[in-house]
Parts: structure tokens; C-alpha cells; sequence
């Protein structure tokens, strides 16, 4: 995750302007056809809208590529920032909680519930792939753990599902991704940074990681992941920052 509070710029407008002036243009000229019944007349047109934006992102942020780090980009190691929403840094505690496991629901043929040791048998990469902050920098670092496809086949994920919703411990944290980018090949359940198990600052036990969105979506401190039909916001994105994220 990365605080969304600093936004790196494109062409000389911020990123989020940027893609509201394009995908806005299809809101507002909506907006614009509204009659003397009120806001409430438009709302299927507002919701059109909001899927035609979202087309227009995934046009702009398109996710079939394969991130490569550059070469003789140095790893970040210890200098990758910890960012987490609760006070102090969260951490799993066994005596009052019981022993981890991530949940994995929703719309799903085999719900399950994986301990860390359950997680590390399944199949396992490290990826050494860039870390895009909203913030405008960027960090590489090598990620291992179970790549999200092979656990999606582990569930048997139902053709209703096109979102997947990440949930955390970090004071209920959770991120939305459209199924598509969760997905992709480099996106990852990790458990380990750096060929090290991960610790409590870059979200320990689990987190969820992958380089085809802004850090702040990449969920730490995982407990769940809920396959949904819809999407269902986000710690940030419900407090105005762009939802999809792509880069």
C-alpha cells in the first residue's frame, strides 16, 4: 500500500485529473440531459456512465504486459516504505486471535480457510517487479508467494465473479480489483519479500501484491479474499481516489 495523498502527474495535470477529464466527459454529459424530476431520473444514466469510465480506463491501463524491472535498477531492501492506516504497526497476534489463515469466499465452488503453511504448499514464484507509488516513486523489490491464479483454481471461481474484493486486519483495510487485473500472472499472494519471510511492517503474515496497480491497492495484513459480483470500493477510493488505479 502507498498513501494516496500525493499524486505523480501526467503531461502536467495529476493522474486522477487525467482520467476524469476523459472518462468524466461521459458523466457530465449526463449530468447535462438531467430534467426538472431531479438527479433521481438520471440514474441509470449515471450508472452507464460509471461503466463507460471504466472502460475508458482499462483502455488507458491496459494489463496483459509483463512488468520488467530495468537493468541495473538496484532492489530497495530495507529502504521500501511501511505504510499501514492503524496507529501503530499491525500485528497478528496468536494469543488473542487464534492462529492465522486466510479466508478465501463468495463466489467460489470450494470455500477455504489457509493457514501460512497451507499457502506455502500450493504453487510458488518470486517475482522481482516494480513497486509504482502514487506518490511518484518507484521501488524494486522480489515478491514470493502463491500466484493468485493458482489459488483461484484452488476455490474453482464461478463465471459470476468479476471482482475480488482483498480484506486486511489493518483496522478492516480492504481493496477491490476487477477480476482481470487480480489475475494477471505476476500478481501474487506473498508471504515472503526479499527471500526473507515477510515481517509486520510490510504486512505480515500475507498481503496480496502485484505491479499492474498503485501501491495503496495492494492490500496488506490479508484475511480475506471474497470473489463478488460487483465491486465494492476501497479504504481510499471511497475517500475520492480513483478506484482502478492501473498503471
Amino acid at each position: 500500500m502507498s498513501d494516496p495523498r500525493k499524486i505523480p502527474t501526467i503531461g502536467g495535470i495529476d493522474r486522477r485529473e487525467f482520467v476524469s477529464r476523459g472518462a468524466g466527459l461521459v458523466s457530465a454529459a449526463f449530468l447535462a440531459a438531467c430534467d426538472s424530476r431531479g438527479p433521481k431520473s438520471a440514474e441509470k444514466l449515471l450508472r452507464y456512465a460509471e461503466r463507460k469510465n471504466l472502460s475508458v480506463e482499462r483502455a488507458l491501463y491496459r494489463h496483459t504486459a509483463i512488468d520488467v524491472v530495468q537493468s541495473g535498477a538496484h532492489d530497495a531492501g530495507n529502504k521500501l516504505p511501511s505504510y499501514y492506516v492503524s496507529p501503530t504497526v499491525p500485528v497478528w497476534e496468536e494469543s488473542a486471535r487464534g492462529k492465522w489463515a486466510l479466508e478465501v469466499s463468495g463466489l467460489v465452488a470450494k470455500p477455504v480457510r489457509l493457514t501460512l503453511e497451507d499457502l506455502q504448499r500450493l504453487p510458488r514464484v518470486s517475482n522481482r517487479v516494480n513497486h509504482y507509488c502514487v506518490e511518484g516513486w518507484t521501488a524494486v523489490e522480489t515478491w514470493t508467494g502463491c500466484p493468485f491464479s493458482e489459488l483461484a483454481k484452488v476455490v474453482g471461481v464461478l463465471p459470476e465473479a468479476h471482482y475480488v474484493d482483498f480484506q486486511s486486519f489493518d483496522d478492516d483495510y480492504h481493496e477491490s480489483w476487477d477480476l482481470e487485473s487480480a489475475m494477471h500472472p505476476q500478481s501474487v499472494v506473498a508471504y515472503g519479500l526479499d527471500g526473507k519471510m515477510l515481517e509486520p511492517a510490510h504486512g505480515a503474515p500475507a498481503r496480496f501484491y502485484s505491479p499492474v496497480k498503485l501501491g495503496y491497492k495492494n492490500t496488506k495484513y490479508l484475511t480475506k479474499v471474497v470473489f463478488m459480483p460487483k465491486a465494492n470500493g476501497g479504504y481510499w477510493s471511497d475517500q475520492g481516489y480513483e478506484w482502478y488505479a492501473g498503471v
